[in-house]
């Protein structure tokens, strides 16, 4: 889902022209909010008193409020949320030191604009899409703030059963069990991205 928003905004960014660096700040702006901030301020719009509700109750399009929260959905909102600006960094990146002449001199020979996307600046950007999926796929398997928030009894990630287990249970040996489970995962990813496409693109993103 982020490399599905994210991709038309970071190609919206680093074709722009005189504003690229008010859009780009931006997007850091929710990295100057807590991340915890930003989970919650979910439950004052899809809340049964949210602002979503109040929309639709006042024009009289609902009589009663809809339980949005507390469901998987609300999880992958939460989580896009948290992530998109991640992926975008890392894609712009990746578009950013594309040459742009490269797409001008496909149109020049009678490429269409959406055939020399596909066939040349597409490809180019793999890189930096696959680092921000890496990116979002490591942050997102560590987390346990957001299922805990805006997810129900059965909405738990993997995060949240290494926090149950050390936190409620208090059964050290099963969450530490846990926790190298998920590293090794975590790990075995890493190496692979690491293989193939090298971590150079992913320190792009970050720094």
């Amino acid at each position: 889902v982020c490399g599905i928003v994210g991709y038309p905004a970071a190609y919206f960014i680093a074709r722009s022209r005189s504003n690229k660096a008010l859009l780009l700040l931006l997007l850091m702006l929710p990295f100057w909010i807590s991340y915890i901030i930003r989970t919650m301020s979910w439950i004052n719009i899809l809340g049964v008193s949210g602002a979503i509700n109040s929309a639709l109750i006042s024009l009289g399009i609902m009589s009663e409020p809809i339980q949005m929260l507390y469901n998987e959905t609300t999880v992958i909102l939460g989580l896009v949320h948290f992530l998109l600006p991640f992926m975008i960094l890392n894609v712009f990146v990746s578009l950013d030191g594309i040459d742009e002449t490269l797409e001008h001199a496909a149109c020049s020979l009678g490429a269409p604009r959406w055939s020399s996307f596909l066939e040349i600046t597409l490809p180019l950007s793999l890189p930096g899409l696959a680092a921000g999926g890496l990116l979002c796929f490591v942050l997102s398997a560590g987390t346990y703030i957001t299922p805990l928030v805006l997810g129900g009894p059965t909405d738990a990630m993997f995060a949240n059963l290494v926090f149950e287990a050390i936190i409620t249970q208090f059964d050290w040996p099963l969450g530490s069990a846990l926790s190298l489970m998920l590293l090794a995962v975590l790990g075995v990813l890493v190496l692979v991205y690491n293989h193939y496409l090298g971590m150079a693109q992913l320190m792009k993103g970050l720094g």
